[in-house]
Formats: C-alpha cells, structure tokens, sequence
C-alpha cells in the first residue's frame, strides 16, 4: 500500500500542473493604442501571472503603451501613431457634430464618409509602417529567431495580422473592430434583415425604411473594404506573401477571435465555432477610493454622485457646451465628479468636482453612484452595466453611437446629441435619468444576467489562449466557406445549374406537346 503513494502524488502533480503545462510561452503582442490598450493591458497582466513571456511591439511615441513594464519585454517599431496627432481626433469630433444636424436617415452616411477619409490615409500609413518591418531582414530574422507560440494581436489595425501571417504563428485575435466595422461582418454570416451593420444606428428590429439603410450601409461597408482598404496592402502583400493572399484570408485564418461582446449587450446574430465571447471580461468589483475622493462622494448624502467622463482619446467639446453640461450641473442636488481636460467652465457649480483623471471602475461600482455621463465608448458601457449604473449617452465619435443606442433600447440609457446639447435639454434628460427608476432597474437586471456566466470571461481569454498554444492552433474551428469563391459560397453555380435543368425540361415538355399537337392535326387533315 505504500508504495502506492508516491504513484498517487505523482498523478496528483499532473492532475494540478496539467492545466498550466502551456507555462513559460513566448507570446509576441501586437497592440492597438489608446483605449484598446486598456483591454490588451489586461489579459497581459493574467497571462504575466501565469508565467507566460510575453513581448509587446509599441511605437516609441506610443500615447499609453509604457515602455517598462514588469510584464513584458518590448521592442520599439515604427506605428501608426508615428505620423498621426492626437488632436485629428478633436477636429473630427466637430465635423461628426456638424453631421448630426443632418436629418436622421442620411447623417449616418456622412459620417461614415468622414471615417473612410481617415481609414483611407490610416491604412496607408500601416502599410508603410509594415513593409519597414518586412523589409528589414535583421528585424524580421530576430522575430523568426524568438521562436514565439503565439501572436496575440487586435486587429482594429493590421500589423499584427500581416507580422502573424508572415511568421506563420498562430494567432489570436482581442477583437471587437476590425478593418471599417465591427469582427462579425468579417467572420460570420450577418443577414441585413435583422443585424445592423456598424455606423448604421439601427437596432435589430428594422421596418422596411430602416432595413433598406441597412441595405446600403453594408453595401457602402463593401465598397469601403475592397476599393479603399484592401488596395493599401496590395503591394506588400504581393511582395511578401503567397499569390493571391489578401488582407481578408489573413484575418480568416486566425485561430481563435476573442470578441469583446456578451449579448447582454450586443443584438442577437449568427456567429462560429472560433469565436469566443469575453464582453465585460475587465469587470471587477470596486477597490478603494483615495480619500478625498472618497469624502468627496460621501459628502453627497442621500441625493449621490453623477459620474461624468469622455474617454481616453477624446476628451475636448466646443467650450458652449461645457458650459451647458457645467451649468446643468450646478442645478442638480446630487454632486458631480468629471474627467475634464481643458480652461475651467465659468458656469460651474460648487457641487462639481473637476478631475484629469479618476478611477471609473471604482466610482462605478460605489454605492453613492447615481448615473453615469458617458460617450458610450465600449469598455465604459460595460463598466456601467456590470455595476449597474444607468447611463447618459453623449456619443462623439465612430462606434459610440451604436454603443449608447444599444442601451437606449434595451431601457437603461437616454441619449443628448451634443451638437444641439443646451442646459435645459441637458438637464431634463439627467434629471429622467435620475428620477426615473426604470433605467436603474433596466441596467441592474442587464447586470444580473451579465454577471450570470458558468466561467469568467477573463478565464475563458485565458483558456483559448493557452488552447492554442497547447494545440498549436485551432484549424479545426475554421470554417471551409472561407475557400469557396463567392459563386459556389453562395451556390449560385448550383442555382443556375438547376434553373438550367429546369429550362431544359420545360423546353423538352413544350417540344414534345408541338410534336405531338403537329401529328395530331396532321392526321385530323389525313382524315378530312
């Protein structure tokens, strides 16, 4: 019997060791700045704990990827960011706002006009920035030479998609945006009756006015992808990859796409085997507040705190409307704390409390938080649905306002446009949110099923992840529709087949009854 037991505790070592025996992979990452940062940063730190290497390539001007970091090794490159300014995003912030004066049915189409001006030049400039990389065989050597398991990339910009598929590592995708629109439309059928495609401001339920801007969303989407995008990687791709590699099949042949969706919050649609779903897998619950911070929402009493924040890369509104939104404060009973970068707004209230930064997820998750001023950015919304806080949608820019309509109608959020944002309407409008106890039960049931999951999100990440690795990737998930040219995907060979057999019965039918009418009357003519 006893010598039993070292046999039982070498299986025991196996049976606990087993799930981490993927411990110690070399992981190169390819981020995106700004706030997908804030999502990659993350999952980093949980694989860090797990004893993964990990190394980022970051732009040595990168806006929020430090350069040390306990987690990673880096390697400096030439990015995006290298040739775009920070303060592009505040100008089109006033052209989106002068769009949104259009009238409803065609604003959407010229602001998306307005991102393709941007994808255009944006998806130049990464394949510059790509091709020096590829074109540099001393750089590309020592990649080869690292022997990664994995790349772990988001692909709302290329480069780690084109580096994945030159090294022919396997690959993951933190996704959510992808090319000119949200992953879906690039990896699973995405009928237009019923799902809305990214820009559109739709929801899933369209009459026939509405389904017909779909309609042309997705065929503007198209047209976006195939004559504006795709053509900026022709030549590097011609010169660097296999004939007839596209942008499209290297993005296809990801292994696993961690799409940062729960359907808590995103429209019900058709997906795949490889997509997994991590939406809100950053929620936790809140930690400490520093101490004036904390004294400060203490300080509110019975009445609470308004939460007020415009995000990582916008964060400048023409100074009219911060003076409405500061005096629209100044009336409420509640108090109010708001990220605000800028000159102070002379209409503000002794209740507010202007910060450069604060702890969202903390404030979120305090029990004096009463609502949430938002521009609807991803990562905020599921902060404030994990929490259960109702929103005030002030959507700004690209996908905020699918964000905060997605809310809308599911009965937690109102929306202000700021373009016409004034202190009354303003003010009305928080003041529903306040009041009105609708939208704080709406969002807390959201919560309830949100948080309602068999695994974390966060686990699961990390278990694909180390899927992959372990299996050195997960073709077997692939779908084969991604091969077949779009005749024979949509089965319009065999259609036309068919409609050819039918043609060919009709027209046999319809010979036989001629025949067969000419000897009857030919023999009627015998007769007579």
């Amino acid at each position: 019997m006893s010598s039993m037991i070292p046999i039982f505790l070498t299986g025991l070592c196996f049976l606990f060791l087993g799930p981490t025996c993927c411990s110690g992979s070399r992981i190169l990452v390819v981020p995106v700045d700004g706030s997908h940062w804030v999502n990659m940063e993350i999952i980093l730190r949980e694989l860090h704990a797990r004893g993964h290497n990990i190394t980022v390539l970051r732009s040595p001007n990168s806006w929020y990827i430090p350069s040390h970091s306990p987690m990673y090794t880096f390697i400096n490159v030439t990015m995006l960011e290298d040739e775009a300014d920070i303060n592009f995003y505040n100008k089109m912030l006033l052209d989106v706002m002068e769009c949104r004066g259009y009238p409803t049915f065609i604003r959407s189409f010229f602001q998306q006009y307005l991102i393709t001006s941007m994808l255009r030049e944006g998806h130049k400039m990464i394949a510059r920035s790509t091709a020096t990389m590829l074109d540099n065989p001393i750089f590309m050597k020592s990649l080869q030479d690292a022997k990664f398991d994995l790349m772990l990339t988001d692909p709302a910009l290329p480069t780690g998609v084109l580096l994945g598929g030159y090294l022919k590592l396997p690959m993951v995708f933190n996704v959510r945006w992808i090319n000119n629109g949200e992953g879906h439309f690039v990896i699973a059928p995405s009928p237009v009756s019923y799902v809305p495609v990214s820009g559109s401001e739709l929801h899933d339920q369209m009459d026939f006015l509405e389904r017909t801007k779909n309609m042309l969303h997705y065929l503007y989407s198209f047209v976006e992808q195939h004559f504006f995008i795709s053509p900026a990687y022709s030549d590097l791709l011609q010169r660097h990859y296999p004939p007839g590699t596209d942008l499209l099949s290297l993005q296809r042949a990801a292994d696993i796409w961690l799409v940062r969706t729960d359907f808590v919050f995103e429209f019900s649609r058709p997906t795949m085997p490889n997509v997994v779903y991590i939406g809100g897998f950053q929620g936790k619950n809140p930690g400490p507040l520093p101490a004036k911070l904390e004294a400060f929402m203490q300080s509110s009493g019975e009445h609470g705190v308004v939460i007020m924040s415009l995000g990582t890369l916008v964060s400048a509104l023409p100074r009219e409307t911060t003076e409405a939104i500061a005096a629209a404060f100044a009336q409420l009973p509640q108090k109010v704390v708001w990220k605000f970068v800028g000159e102070k707004p002379s209409s503000l209230g002794n209740n507010t409390l202007l910060v450069d930064w604060l702890p969202q997820r903390d404030l979120l998750g305090h029990p004096k938080t009463r609502a949430f001023v938002a521009h609807g950015g991803t990562n905020g919304m599921y902060e404030a649905i994990y929490h259960g806080v109702p929103v005030l949608g002030l959507p700004l820019l690209f996908d905020q306002f699918d964000n905060v309509l997605r809310l809308k109608v599911r009965g937690a959020a109102r929306v202000v446009e700021a373009y016409s944002l004034t202190t009354e309407n303003f003010l009305e409008a928080l003041k529903d949110i306040l009041e009105t106890p609708s939208y704080r039960d709406n969002i807390q049931r959201l919560s309830q099923l949100h948080r309602d999951q068999l695994i974390s999100p966060m686990d699961t990440a990390v278990f694909w992840i180390e899927y992959v690795i372990r299996n050195k990737g997960a073709a077997h998930l692939q779908s084969a529709g991604f091969s077949l040219p779009w005749y024979s995907y949509f089965c319009l060979d065999v259609a036309v087949f068919i409609l050819a057999l039918i043609g060919a019965f009709v027209w046999a039918l319809v010979l036989t009854c001629q025949i067969f009418c000419c000897r009857k009357s030919q023999r009627k003519m015998k007769a007579e």
